[in-house]
């Protein structure tokens, strides 16, 4: 059942860049290997090779003690290899089960076996908590139901070595409890996984052992109970980290302080978001937590204009303001980082220039467009934001981190006073998570106000003054700084501290 994959002397190239040297190591039958490394560090690359997407440039995949190539990923699925990937590979207008079994059709005769694929489908999915019908278009999907089918299509693959290429991205935790239960049955099974993931704390709880790397280089492998996160994470980045968070400077609040920067009051976004009120302060950095489907990001969406609402009041610094495009919004004052910041946030296949200035033209234009304006507000951005990579690059050719950096700096061109970041560090390695926390950090200390939407708990706990927990399409509770805690947030979520709720009427008039 299991396999034995040994990497020997692996290199690859893309033109004159040499991406991965020399990496050697083996994974064994039967276990879950933690795949760690900064964004860039040849993890994906690595994996894409013994997956069938690339190709070495030199050295040799052996499988079973057998040197093999696999031309396309359909060789390597033959052999039992099925990789999840990072970024989501699901056709929209297509529906669930159809995603599913796209180019593994069952067929009857000369017919599909439509009944039949959505059943197996169906079983699938349940197994990972996926609880909406096969038949739904993926286009209705939210980001983290999608996670959930790319999982499930890959057990139809019957893998005997899975690849899971950061697979709780953006699922919250009782989605990830789900997904270790599926992933122990699967070692009792004998499947060999890898697991690449930033998590460190997932990565101590399900692995086996833990594999380094580095600058396209292999580190260092060791049984993941003998490697504490910090000494995971000094590996990882050749440095020591220390101060994961920044200090919090809790904002003051109060009459004193007078009108708030902004103030929500009784929004319904239909289907998604019922009566939410809620206030935020100049300095202040507002957390947002709940289950998938409890409507955080559907919320401000509805704020936006990006979805219709059917009632409440928005405003910014006292002025009552209609924002019925985002475009309305940023000249309020207010921007919206997306989760997805490949398929909403930037334009990939366009230089970074091109996509930090693209919201603020109007301010490069004298009258006409000026490359000069636009290259020195790129200059800024990367001295700023410390984005590494060909600043006359594509977007797609910086790592995560790097291109989550990049989005940052582009929705902060307009000079906000609010600034909205929906799973700010989603993909995004240790070494950048750090600096983006920082980011963070200081847009606050500018007196700008900061909403991060976040499935990781930790994240929330370690940024926020406050915590809105949303349940059910209303807020649960609001957790002041010093009751902030794991075991604190996921009650509020799943309602079981009901009885206790901290702080509910925070939206009006209570004050942490």
């Amino acid at each position: 059942m299991s396999l034995h994959v040994a990497f020997d002397g692996i290199t690859k190239e893309f033109g004159p860049v040499r991406v991965l040297h020399g990496v050697s190591f083996d994974l064994h039958p039967g276990r879950v290997h933690g795949l760690l490394g900064e964004n860039g560090a040849g993890k994906s690359t690595l994996m894409k090779i013994l997956a069938g997407y690339h190709a070495a440039t030199s050295g040799t995949l052996s499988i079973d003690g057998e040197p093999v190539v696999f031309r396309t990923s359909r060789d390597a699925e033959k052999r039992g290899i099925v990789l999840i990937h990072q970024e989501l590979s699901l056709a929209d207008d297509l529906t669930v089960a159809q995603n599913m079994f796209l180019g593994h059709e069952i067929r009857r005769g000369w017919l599909l076996d439509d009944r039949a694929m959505r059943a197996r489908a169906a079983d699938a999915l349940r197994q990972v908590g996926f609880e909406r019908d096969p038949d739904t278009k993926v286009r209705d999907l939210i980001v983290a139901e999608k996670q959930l089918v790319e999982i499930a299509k890959a057990q139809l693959r019957n893998a005997r070595l899975l690849i899971m290429d950061e697979p709780t991205a953006s699922l919250t935790p009782s989605e990830c409890d789900r997904l270790f239960g599926l992933i122990e049955r699967l070692r009792r099974d004998g499947v060999t996984i890898v697991y690449i993931s930033h998590k460190l704390d997932e990565v101590e709880r399900i692995t086996d052992e833990v594999i380094v790397m580095r600058d396209g280089r292999f580190v260092a492998r060791a049984p993941t109970a003998e490697t504490p996160r910090q000494r995971m994470a000094t590996l990882m980045v050749g440095r020591e980290l220390t101060d994961m968070f920044p200090d919090k400077h809790i904002p003051i609040r109060g009459p004193a302080l007078g009108t708030p920067l902004m103030a929500v009051r009784g929004l319904t976004v239909p289907g998604w978001a019922e009566d939410v009120s809620f206030d935020l302060h100049p300095g202040e950095i507002l957390g947002f937590a709940g289950l998938v489907g409890a409507g955080r990001t559907e919320l401000f969406e509805g704020i936006l204009g990006l979805r219709p609402r059917s009632g409440g009041t928005v405003e910014i610094e006292g002025r009552p303001v209609s924002l019925r495009t985002p475009r309305a919004a940023m000249r309020n004052g207010l921007t919206y980082l997306s989760e997805d910041r490949k398929g909403k946030g930037l334009h990939v296949t366009m230089g970074l220039r091109d996509n930090l200035t693209l919201m603020t033209l109007r301010h490069h234009a004298r009258p006409l467009l000026s490359p000069a304006s636009e290259e020195r507000a790129l200059e800024h951005a990367v001295a700023s934001f410390g984005i590494r990579g060909n600043p006359q690059g594509t977007a797609a050719s910086l790592s995560g981190g790097n291109q989550q950096k990049l989005a940052i700096a582009k929705f902060l061109e307009p000079d906000p006073r609010v600034f909205v970041l929906d799973e700010p560090t989603r993909g995004v390695d240790v070494g950048a998570k750090r600096d983006i926390y920082f980011l963070i950090a200081r847009l606050a200390a500018e007196g700008r106000g900061v909403i991060v939407i976040s499935s990781e708990l930790i994240e929330l706990i370690g940024l926020c003054h406050r915590v809105i927990v949303m349940r059910g399409r209303r807020v649960s509770a609001t957790v002041p700084a010093d009751r902030l805690s794991e075991e604190e947030l996921i009650a509020h979520a799943i309602g079981t501290n009901a009885g206790t709720n901290i702080g509910t009427d925070i939206g009006t008039n209570a004050r942490p």
